[in-house]
């Protein structure tokens, strides 16, 4: 099955070590402007490999990280304006619903709502 990005619930998240060597994890994500965004919190690995390289990769994939469609080379920025992270939450609760809505509400029971990274994503064009 060769999913578009537009049609996945899931996208898997290809970020890079140092070394060069590829890490995987599938993440939700949302169309927002000209690209996508995710988050995560913000101690994640994938968002240290970020802060070390902007270079990534995108494809369609399950919740468990099985490829969907084809990869797209892609370029990650860390958002840190609020006005920018209130949108891409609103684009991602917008997506996902009472999903999203659930997970917000554990994360600030819990305290990690305000220890989250949002992630820009721009794929390059095909």
């Amino acid at each position: 099955m060769n999913t578009s990005l537009e049609d996945a619930r899931y996208v898997s998240l290809a970020t890079f070590r140092r070394d060069g060597r590829e890490v995987r994890t599938p993440v939700w994500f949302a169309r927002l402007d000209d690209g996508y965004v995710c988050y995560s919190a913000a101690d994640a690995g994938k968002v240290k490999r970020i802060r070390n390289t902007p270079r990534v990769r995108l494809a369609p994939c399950d919740m468990r990280g099985k490829l969907r469609g084809t990869w797209r080379d892609a370029t990650a920025t860390l958002l840190d304006d609020p006005a920018s992270c209130a949108r891409a939450y609103a684009a991602l609760r917008a997506r996902y619903g009472w999903q999203m809505w659930l997970v917000d509400a554990l994360a600030r029971l819990s305290g990690r709502d305000t220890r989250r990274a949002v992630i820009a994503l721009h794929p390059e064009a095909p």
